[in-house]
């Protein structure tokens, strides 16, 4: 099973070779490699349309993640019946808004996508944000992230932290 890898943004140019090693590199940490995953990349213009559908919130942001598996439990895989139901869902990346976050706070844009990717991915395994009783489970969300990028570092060499922090600092 694989990675679907599209990019439907002008705006930033991207090497998305490197955008697919390093999503290789999580599905890896993660277990999941037999599961295909979506990731598409867009502008602020259609990742705010998409938000503002399905979010009902009409502001662009940088990741929004659409699972496969609607009521999967956190830390749990699916356990698909048939082969066509291998699939964890799709994440789209908002890379013109990481981009100027990246920019502001002085970080590398790919560094920036492979943590919001993993954030992604955690939401694909059904760890959630939104609602107040979700809010609850921040703190696992964030070991999750947590485990994901360090092991991320470790076989990388890199220095990434966890999204899911600035979420608990923004609550």
């Amino acid at each position: 099973m694989g990675v679907v890898l599209r990019n439907l943004q002008k705006v930033v140019p991207l090497r998305r070779a490197r955008i697919r090693r390093n999503v290789d590199t999580l599905r890896h940490i993660l277990g999941i490699q037999k599961f295909d995953l979506g990731i598409v990349c867009v502008d602020n213009k259609r990742i705010q349309q998409i938000n503002s559908v399905y979010r009902k919130k009409n502001v662009p942001t940088d990741v929004l993640s659409f699972p496969f598996y609607e009521d999967l439990r956190p830390g749990r895989l699916p356990c698909p019946l048939h082969r066509d139901e291998l699939n964890l869902g799709d994440i789209f990346l908002g890379v013109e808004f990481v981009l100027k976050q990246c920019q502001e706070e002085s970080l590398d844009l790919y560094e920036a996508l492979t943590v919001i990717t993993a954030h992604g991915i955690c939401h694909l395994l059904g760890y959630r944000h939104e609602t107040e009783e979700e809010l609850t489970e921040v703190c696992t969300m964030l070991q999750r992230e947590s485990y994901i990028l360090t092991e991320y570092n470790r076989l990388t060499g890199s220095r990434l932290q966890p999204l899911t922090k600035r979420c608990c600092e923004d609550t």
